[in-house]
This record gives C-alpha cells, structure tokens and sequence, in this order.
C-alpha cells in the first residue's frame, strides 16, 4: 500500500490528529480558529491552548485542564469532551490495529476491546437509547473519514469471501496467494476483515514480501487452530505468532462489523475499519475498493455482495463500471447460479465489458488487470 495514517494526505487540512500536527499549527498559524482537533491529548498544552485564538474550533475527545476548556469555550469553540467508561472511543482520528483490538489477549479474547465493544453493542442496541446510537454513529463516521484518508490516492481491489473457509484447506491457501499476488501488483487489498477467506487474502497481502516458503509455513502454522469456533482465542493466538515470526508484512485493508460480533476481525489486515452498523460497512467496502473486487465461492453474504456492487456499475451512479471478478465456474453457475443473472443484467450496458467467470483463483489477478485495461481503452 501506497501510504499510512502518518502520511496520509488529509482530505480536509483543518483537521488536526495528532499532537506533532497541533504544535506544527500553533507555531506556524499561531491560531486554532476553525479547526477539528480529533481525540488529541491536550493536557500538557494549556499554555498554548490560553495563547490561540479557538473561534469556530472544535475539540472530539481531548482531554485538558479545565481552565484551557473554559478559555476555547468562552472563544466560541466547541468541546466534545472524552467519554469514560465506554470500550471504545468514538471520536478517534485513526483506524484500528490487530495488536489495539486484540489487546490483553493473553488473559483470554472476552477481556479485549473488540469483544468488549462488541458486548456494550449487545447491551445497547436493543435499549432504543438515543445516546448510546448517537455514540455509534459519531464513532463509525470517525471511522469513515480515517478509512478515507489512508486509501486516499491507492488502487484499491476487494476481495469477498465466506467466513466459514477453514485455515489448513487448498482453498484458504489459495485465496492467500490471490491476496500475495494483488499486493506484489500494487494494488491495495482489502476484505471484510473477517476470519475465513477474508483472513487468508489480508494474509496474503501480509505475506507480499517473503518468498514462497514463508506463505507456506505461515498456512502450517495456522491450520493448527482452523477455525475461530470453539476458541478464538486459539484462533488470534496462532495468527499473532505468523505476525512475530515474520515481523515485516506488507499492509492492506480490514472492513469488519461489530454486527456479526461471533466474527472476529482477522489479526492480518494492518489497518482495521471496524464499524457497528453492517450496511455502513458493506457500502464502504465495495465502494472504495475502485480498482476492482474479487468474489471467491462463498454464501448468501456474498451473493448479496455481488449485486450490492453490480448495481452501482448498472446505473454508473459511482461513474464508470469497476471490474467484477468471480472465481469458481461450478459454484456461480450450478451450485448458486449467480453468474447468468449477473450476465443477463449486464447485458449491452458499458459495465458488460467489465465482468468475468474464471475457474481458478490463479486466473482472477490477470482477469482484473485485463478488466481495468478495458476501462481505461
């Protein structure tokens, strides 16, 4: 992948992340007057925050004396101020890590904030409690807008899959080397961030700049907890020693859902883009990824994937068609006949040139390639 949140250029340039961004504005602008200072620890910058000017600012979850609070409020600024006791922060600026979700995994994966966040999710969703959806809302929008600054500039190509795909299969180790070989092509995967086919294609692109023989100890290693029932603990665990014995993998893309929280999200993708609402997250995954998805055999969540992204490409409501991969004749034509449909629907329309049916996982890279050369003819 082409860039990281430290670098990643900021759609909106009066956003302020980090504390080097605030003391690179306040010594150069010498002002804070309307800018959105995100989830940055302020405490130790109320000399400057008595100093600026904070007219029309606005402060998500920073934390600061509360006489730096009084003197922006009494300027004009607004102060959203952190919220205690919550297991996740909604107003953070960047997205998640595998090691920040998996924190404290060694007393058991029910003690990490991803399944923390996922057990006040169960206890609040049901309470009609405008607080608590107003917190999911204001945490997946920060999380919107953090996926919208890393991917920005990158070719981005999504790779859809069943969840239930069981590490130690020829299947698991294939969709991992489609992941491999979309990231040595420069594209950028990203998944659905989940365990399954989702994990082998983050692992894949994790495994870009090793040689064959890593991919295929890591597949071993792996395949000795294959699944993330009963334990995912045993699960995460295995996936962290694949990431310590090989340090240095490459980056992509992770979109999963507290919504299916007996999911966990894979430790393989770098970034993470964990929302609470499904239909957020699915929009956003098969939005953004413009280069281009790969759909592997998989079930009703992935055929609805499938015409989740076709129909954008049949009414060009996102403009030009994207390439439309699916891999497994046999499954998208006899055992779900989801591929005669697709056709039919494309049919004398400009994204018809854009779809294909290969058999093998192996062909679905050059397929891609060849669909994007079309849409640029």
């Amino acid at each position: 992948m082409q860039t990281s949140p430290a670098h990643a250029a900021h759609h909106n340039d009066r956003e302020i992340e980090t504390l080097q961004e605030f003391d690179a504005v306040v010594s150069s602008r010498g002002t804070l007057a309307g800018f959105r200072v995100q989830c940055v620890d302020l405490t130790d910058r109320t000399r400057e925050l008595l100093a600026s000017d904070a007219t029309g600012a606005v402060f998500l979850g920073c934390p600061m004396r509360e006489n730096a609070a009084a003197k922006v409020r009494a300027d004009g600024a607004l102060v959203f101020p952190p919220l205690p006791g919550l297991p996740f922060d909604p107003y953070r600026g960047h997205l998640y890590r595998p090691d920040e979700l998996f924190a404290a995994l060694d007393k058991g994966y029910e003690e990490t904030p991803d399944a923390l966040a996922y057990a006040w999710f169960q206890q609040t969703k049901t309470d009609g409690d405008i607080y608590a959806s107003m917190l999911r809302s204001v945490h997946d929008d920060a999380i919107s807008d953090a996926l919208d600054e890393l991917l920005r500039g990158t070719r981005v190509v999504g790779v859809m899959g069943g969840h239930a795909l069981g590490r130690g299969t020829d299947a698991y180790d294939s969709a991992a080397r489609l992941g491999r070989a979309l990231a040595r092509a420069g594209f950028t995967v990203a998944t659905g961030g989940g365990p399954g086919a989702m994990e082998a294609a983050n692992l894949g692109a994790y495994a870009a700049p090793y040689d064959d023989t890593m991919l295929h100890e890591a597949c071993e290693l792996l395949a000795g907890s294959p699944s993330f029932v009963p334990s995912v603990t045993d699960w995460a665990r295995a996936a962290f020693e694949v990431r310590t014995r090989w340090p240095k993998g490459n980056t992509s893309v992770g979109i999963p859902t507290w919504f299916y929280g007996h999911e966990p999200p894979n430790a393989f993708a770098s970034h993470i883009a964990k929302y609470f609402a499904n239909a957020t997250r699915e929009d956003g995954l098969l939005a953004r990824s413009n280069a281009g998805v790969v759909f592997l055999p998989g079930a009703a969540g992935t055929v609805q994937e499938i015409f989740d992204n076709a129909t954008p490409n049949y009414y060009e409501s996102r403009g030009e068609p994207t390439p439309m991969v699916l891999v497994n004749r046999a499954h998208w034509t006899e055992r779900l006949p989801t591929w005669p449909l697709l056709q039919a629907l494309a049919r004398d329309r400009s994204m018809e040139s854009r779809i294909a049916l290969v058999d093998r996982i192996e062909e679905a890279p050059e397929a891609l390639i060849r669909l994007a050369h079309v849409n640029e003819s």
